[in-house]
């Protein structure tokens, strides 16, 4: 079994910055891909960076230039660093990785409970 441990939401006024912080753990072999997805009320679950296992990386428009994804394989975690934040940043923001576990040779979609961020104007 996997779980993924996200961290770092909050409440923070506009122009502000956050860390997200996804910790996968359990029954892990290999990690491929990890992301972000966020959801905010309303609105479908879209996508806002991802990272592959060897570092390419890719961003939704709007958030190009503000937030930067990054990862320790060392310590099997993903990062979400935004800056530059906007009232419409405000989602639940939710891990996702691509993992290969110990119990055979395929990979599975996993995702984090969510952690709320909030941006005030």
């Amino acid at each position: 079994q996997v779980q993924l441990v996200e961290s770092g939401g909050g409440l923070v006024q506009a122009g502000g910055s956050l860390r997200l912080s996804c910790a996968a753990s359990g029954s892990v072999f290999r990690i491929n891909a990890m992301g972000w997805y966020r959801q905010a009320p309303g609105k479908r679950r879209e996508l806002v960076a991802r990272i592959t296992s060897i570092g390419l990386t890719n961003y939704a428009d709007s958030v190009k230039g503000r937030f930067t994804v990054s990862r320790d394989n060392a310590k099997n975690t993903v990062y979400l660093q935004m800056n530059s934040l906007k009232p419409e940043d405000t989602a639940v923001y939710y891990c996702n990785a691509d993992i290969r576990t110990t119990m055979g040779p395929y990979n599975y979609d996993y995702w984090g409970q969510g952690t709320q961020v909030t941006v005030s104007s």
